[in-house]
């Protein structure tokens, strides 16, 4: 697009700079017309001063005669190229602005005209829609990879039975996921008037271990009180907060937010700084740090009260949030992601379809990303059409991705079994199909759902490399978590397996 740009207004250099989420400084800055020598002896990329600060903070297109005379400008660092004309036009989509096309000295000609400027702002429109595409699709990717990292922290929590380990494993882990500085979490004493912080995980963490705080005048007291998720942007501006804590791992930023175990608040995880150039947290990772929260405070649940109802609370929680989620995504990402999917059909129409070939595909991609991730969360089959027009759903999506031969029958009349019922055989269903691509090399599985007067049965089998039991943790191939569903509902689940044999998985829940 630069280069573009360039050729059409008869510039000798061209710039797009992308302003950072925050909207106040460059986080890319790629040129056009100055060579590798001369960005070398030119040093770092710009940080978003002098007239590139002014087109960063107003927003409004801009045309210079003569840059270097412009009382706002700061001039050029030692080995840039001279610079007089000048034209600048904000690269901005639905009141969104993503940063700034930049154009200079124009050759044969004393400024930049309103020619220039016409295919400028046409070119910074369509920057606009590469732009938005790049971050909604790998915010999409972000957001699966997120959603990995907590089942899996989910089924770590859950395996772990001693509190202590319980929070540490907590702390590191929630740290590694937002990519912050220090992560603990505080519980309060019986009385109430402290807070504990029974662990920590980064810097200086060993000098807050076992530390008290005041639990009537600190940020997480307050926190604990209201039961609600804070974000602070500056510590030092916040008059709920005791600075004593911050001061000992030199924090600026913060997230406070509470474990609610049962109604009852449990204790509070404050993350300090985000690593990068700033240290603020943004509402994504305050929306992680809640799902986090949610998962810890049902696994000290779990470990402080083991037993079905724990567990029970655990997996209608999944379910809930796996159908929040699949919601979320099908109805804000996916529909921004058709929206745009128009928008660049119109523009296709105005500048050709070449130029924006990559762009179509990759939101394409996107949308296709998307859709998988909403089946595999929550499929809506299972809430709209029942059991048997879901797991043919999974059986179709699995021969698409795998090749493998997958057979299905289910003969169970509909509407016969409560949801929860449903809910429980898909997930068995899900997690051995799972299995069976990840582990069992198998050329075909099938699938069988029968029903009789007080059972309903599931039969999974392969004919994979199967295996032999005692070689096997259950853990790694999820089948506790398969148990575990059909106990909560008075049924059983069996294995059956051997090297070269292939594998049979069935279970059986009481109707009645």
């Amino acid at each position: 697009m630069i280069e573009t740009a360039v050729e059409l207004t008869g510039a000798r250099f061209g710039a797009l700079g992308v302003i950072d989420r925050t909207g106040s400084a460059l986080e890319q800055f790629i040129t056009v017309g100055i060579d590798e020598e001369q960005q070398r002896a030119i040093g770092d990329l710009p940080r978003g001063r002098g007239i590139l600060g002014v087109l960063i903070n107003n927003r409004q297109t801009l045309r210079l005669r003569h840059l270097s005379q412009d009382p706002r400008s700061v001039g050029f660092p030692p080995g840039h190229p001279p610079m007089e004309t000048f034209l600048g036009v904000p690269i901005e989509l639905r009141g969104t602005a993503f940063g700034n096309l930049y154009l200079t000295e124009k050759k044969d000609a004393e400024e930049f005209n309103d020619e220039d400027e016409e295919i400028v702002r046409l070119l910074a429109a369509q920057a606009a829609v590469a732009i938005e595409n790049a971050r909604l699709y790998e915010s999409s990717r972000q957001w699966s990879r997120q959603l990995e990292s907590l089942n899996e922290i989910s089924e770590a929590l859950v395996g772990e039975g001693d509190l202590g380990q319980l929070f540490e494993l907590a702390a590191s882990r929630l740290r590694e996921l937002v990519d912050a500085r220090v992560v603990m979490i505080q519980r309060p004493t019986p009385d109430g008037d402290w807070l504990t912080v029974e662990a920590a995980s980064g810097d200086g963490a060993e000098r807050l271990h076992g530390l008290k705080v005041d639990a009537h005048r600190s940020k997480s007291g307050r926190t604990l009180e209201r039961r609600r998720s804070e974000r602070i942007d500056s510590l030092l501006d916040d008059p709920e907060v005791d600075q004593t804590t911050p001061r000992l791992v030199e924090a600026s930023a913060a997230l406070y937010v509470p474990l609610v175990v049962r109604d009852e608040a449990a204790g509070v995880i404050v993350v300090y700084d985000k690593r990068g150039p700033s240290p603020r947290f943004s509402d994504a990772d305050m929306r992680v740090a809640q799902a986090f929260a949610n998962r810890a405070a049902v696994a000290i649940e779990l470990s402080e009260r083991v037993g079905r109802r724990a567990v029970r609370a655990l997996l209608e929680g999944q379910e809930l949030e796996r159908t929040r989620l699949a919601r979320e995504l099908h109805d804000e990402t996916g529909q921004a992601l058709a929206s745009i999917l128009l928008g660049l059909k119109a523009l296709e129409r105005e500048l050709g379809e070449e130029p924006l070939a990559v762009i179509r595909n990759l939101v394409d991609s996107a949308l296709g990303d998307v859709r998988r991730l909403t089946v595999e969360l929550r499929p809506p089959a299972l809430d709209d059409f029942g059991l048997a027009a879901a797991v043919e759903r999974l059986a179709s999506v699995i021969r698409e991705r795998s090749g493998l031969e997958v057979g299905v029958n289910v003969a169970v009349p509909e509407g016969s079994l409560p949801r929860e019922y449903e809910t429980a055989l898909y997930r068995i269903v899900q997690e051995a199909l799972t299995n069976v691509v990840k582990h069992a090399s198998a050329r075909s599985v099938s699938i069988v759902v029968t029903s009789a007067a007080r059972t309903v049965r599931v039969v999974i089998e392969d004919d994979g490399t199967g295996f032999a039991k005692r070689d096997v943790r259950e853990e790694a191939l999820g089948l506790v978590g398969m148990r575990e569903r059909a106990q909560l509902l008075g049924g059983r689940l069996e294995v059956e397996s051997s090297p070269g044999g292939g594998t049979t998985i069935v279970a059986e829940l009481p109707t009645s």
